[in-house]
């Protein structure tokens, strides 16, 4: 695909994984829009890249997707790629109280649900056009999950599904599917997780996956998957229990400490 002269939407773009493809993306001439949550990271990240354009929305709010869509597809008419990047990611311990049941599946909101009402709400004027996309970001942990972090890894696991599905529905359109799974990467994401949990780890940094990332695009590679996410795919088929094993060390340690 073509990453140059495209006007690209990219949810969650306010920082890690967004904002460095929202920075290439700039430099390869395309006209940028970055979504998220909190203001104050929009207004740093606009101050950073000055051609960025940025927007305040949530996806886990289907107003504020119906409310985006009319926003961005009269402002940016030219719209040809939605890249699909907001998500959380916790560590969620079912022995241990939790707030609320709302409160609990809110990853389900972002990382999934969010995903697929964008890619919904924004397809019909993505067939409009000659060329476009839809850039699904799932992760590594979509092959392989991390069990200290259950519902994100389901969110990804079913993100990875929906990519695959999503792609064949849209085989005769000139909409085309990529599913973009990030390993572990050096983003602000990885501050929340014990430094013992992420042993063995081989942690990525941002450029490099977002380098990784738009040469796949570039050559309509569909399912990109950058660093140890290519080795974790790879062990869930030739040995998914010892693979599964080994990411669940980190368990033990949640388990004593609560």
């Amino acid at each position: 695909m073509k990453l140059s002269g495209n006007t690209i939407l990219i949810t969650g773009g306010a920082s890690g994984i967004g904002l460095e493809l929202a920075k290439e993306l700039i430099k390869k001439g395309n006209v940028v829009i970055v979504t998220g949550r909190n203001k104050a990271k929009l207004e740093k990240a606009k101050k950073q890249l000055p051609g960025l354009n940025v927007i305040k929305s949530d996806v886990s709010v289907g107003k504020d997707i119906e409310a985006l869509y009319k926003q961005v597809t009269k402002q940016f008419p030219a719209l040809n790629i939605l890249i699909n990047n907001a998500g959380i990611m916790r560590t969620v311990n079912f022995h241990a109280p939790h707030d609320s049941l709302a409160n609990l599946t809110e990853e389900i909101d972002i990382n999934l649900t969010g995903s697929i009402r964008m890619a919904k709400q924004f397809l019909p004027h993505l067939k409009k056009q000659p060329a476009a996309a839809i850039v699904n970001v799932s992760s590594g942990l979509a092959f392989v999950p991390l069990p200290i972090s259950p519902i994100y890894c389901a969110t990804k696991a079913a993100l990875h599904s929906f990519s695959l599905s999503l792609r064949l529905q849209l085989k005769n359109t000139n909409v085309r599917v990529f599913e973009l799974a990030p390993p572990a990467t050096q983003t602000e994401m990885m501050g929340d997780f014990d430094a013992e949990d992420m042993k063995g780890v081989s942690i990525m940094k941002v450029e490099d996956m977002t380098r990784d990332a738009l040469n796949g695009m570039e050559n309509d590679e569909f399912e990109i998957r950058p660093g140890q996410s290519n080795q974790l795919k790879f062990m869930s088929r030739l040995a998914p229990g010892f693979i599964l094993n080994q990411m669940g060390k980190t368990v033990d340690r949640m388990l004593a400490n609560s």
